[in-house]
Order: C-alpha cells, then structure tokens, then sequence
C-alpha cells in the first residue's frame, strides 16, 4: 500500500444499538475524549430521529430527510418511516460523500438509528457502510448494548443473538460494548463475575442458571440450542463502558482503534509499547475486566458449594 493511499484513508466508527443504549451519549462523550487528546473528530448523525443533539453535527442527515416529514407525507409508522429514511440515504449516497469529502484528515463518528432491523436484516445501513468502504474508509461498527440486561440471563442470551446477527449482517470490524457500567446492578445482582459475560464464557452456566426459573424451565432445550449457535461461531464478546470514566473510555477507544486498524496507521505519533499492547490485547483485556469489576459490581458472597471446592 503506497505512503499517499494511506494518507488518503479515514477511519472512523459506525455506533449502532437498540433504543435507550446510550448511542448519542456515546457519540458526545467520545468526540470530548478525543478531542482532547488531539484528534480532529466529526460527528455524523444518520439517525433522521435524533433531534436536539448533544454533539456538534458536521453532517446531519435532517438536511436530506427526516422521520417526521416521512411519517407526515407517507402515513408510515415510526418503525417503517426509518427503514424508508435509510432507503432514502442509500439511494441519495451521493449527498452523504459530498458532505464527507468536505472534511478530510477528520477521524468520524457516524451516530445511527436505534431500529434493531436495519443491523440484523435490512440492508440498506449495510449497504451505505460497504459504499464507504470502497471509498477509503476505515469503519468498526461500535455495538452499544445496555449492561442492566446482564442481571437477567434470558435477556442476556437475547442479546448474545441480537450481537451475533449484527456482526454477521454488518460485515465490519466489530466491538461489543456493555454500556452505563455504572448502572449495572440497578436491577439485580450478577449471577456470575463480570468477566464472565464480557468473554462470553462457558453458557452452559447460564442455562442451568435458567432452569431453576420455573417459566425458563420448559424452553431449557430452546436455551441449549441457542447457546450452541452462539458458542459454535465464538465471535461475541464485549468491553465495558462508563462514559463518565476518561480510563473507560480509553480502554474502548484502543479496542475500536485495533479494529478499524488506526493504531497501525502514522496519524498519531506512537510508541512500541502502544502498538504492542494493541497487537496483543488479551491479557490487557483481562485486567481492564477486573479494574470494572473492583469498582461498579458488588463482591459476590460464596456458595456453599464454592468454599466446599476451596477447602
């Protein structure tokens, strides 16, 4: 790859995620951190019922078409009045590339619409980000999903499917994130350590764990074949968030950096213990795990079995 082809790419973030997972927030809060740490950000919304955003939006996609005018004009509800409006941004890409060519040497944050469809089904989303691709761009979906459903396993495995679909639809570099860590135990305690839902370890656990529900009882065969699927692609994990924590916010930056192969590039002068620590990641990943633990979850009392086990 030659020297001005490289500096010719943009790399950028594609956040996607259900209603209500901070996707906004997430946006607003990760164009502060990285402007002050000298990236020149711009962020995208492409969500045509965002209004009121907290960012500010070099590119907003209510200047090519809104939720509400579409609801208005063509009697759609909400959920078929975005598909349209992604439709509609496909088809109008031209529009989208004209506004983006205005900012070069801009490091992106493309805020989408919250529509589970247009990232698990619907391709008009996937199309716009594969047309950006063929155009130098450099994107890491950023998969927000509300940490909360943690404390409930049968929402937890929802939402292991949910973030298997995505990474498989999307077709890009991908980062699960487990947002509002900070909130994490407002609904529950957590049957498991944290890093057990972060790695996506061993899911039998978590069936068993189901089973004791009377309701989950009788789809126990369901749970165990949803689990294969999930256990049988070992794509699905996440890094958790605080977006009020500048070490949180570090730690997910360098994730989504390895991704989207910024980290690699010249753009920012690094050290080899930077590039190192993106390359391997693991064992950074483990402890970062255990920092989250220490400081939002509750310690978890011991069952009888587990000091049984220790003796």
């Amino acid at each position: 790859m030659s020297e001005n082809h490289v500096s010719c790419l943009a790399f950028g973030q594609a956040v996607i995620g259900p209603p209500g997972s901070g996707k906004t927030t997430y946006c607003f809060g990760m164009q502060e951190f990285m402007s002050r740490i000298g990236r020149k950000v711009a962020v995208v919304n492409l969500d045509p019922a965002n209004e009121g955003t907290p960012y500010q939006c070099a590119v907003d996609i209510s200047e090519l078409i809104t939720l509400a005018d579409v609801m208005d004009n063509l009697k759609l509800g909400p959920n078929g009045g975005l598909i349209y409006c992604m439709e509609y941004l496909e088809a109008n890409f031209d529009w989208l590339q004209e506004k983006l060519a205005k900012l070069k040497g801009h490091y992106f944050l493309f805020d989408c619409p919250g529509q589970v469809e247009l990232c698990t089904h619907h391709g008009a989303l996937k199309n716009v980000f594969a047309q950006l691709a063929k155009r130098t761009f450099r994107l890491a979906a950023v998969h927000l999903v509300d940490s909360h459903y943690c404390t409930d396993p049968g929402k937890f495995i929802s939402v292991l499917c949910t973030s298997l679909s995505t990474m498989l639809h999307v077709e890009l570099p991908h980062v699960n994130v487990l947002s509002k860590m900070d909130l994490i135990e407002q609904y529950g305690k957590l049957a498991f350590n944290l890093d057990y839902y972060t790695e996506v370890l061993d899911l039998s656990y978590l069936v068993d764990h189901l089973a004791t529900d009377p309701f989950f009882k009788n789809y126990r065969r369901l749970n165990e074949k949803l689990v294969e699927v999930i256990e049988d692609y070992s794509l699905v994990s996440f890094v958790p968030l605080n977006v009020q924590d500048k070490e949180s916010m570090r730690r997910v930056m360098q994730a989504v950096d390895k991704a989207n192969g910024y980290s690699f590039g010249d753009l920012e002068q690094r050290s080899l213990e930077a590039l190192m620590s993106a390359a391997v990641g693991a064992d950074f990943h483990f402890t970062s795990t255990l920092a989250v633990q220490e400081k939002y979850v509750q310690p978890q009392e011991k069952t009888v079995e587990q000091e049984a086990m220790e003796i």
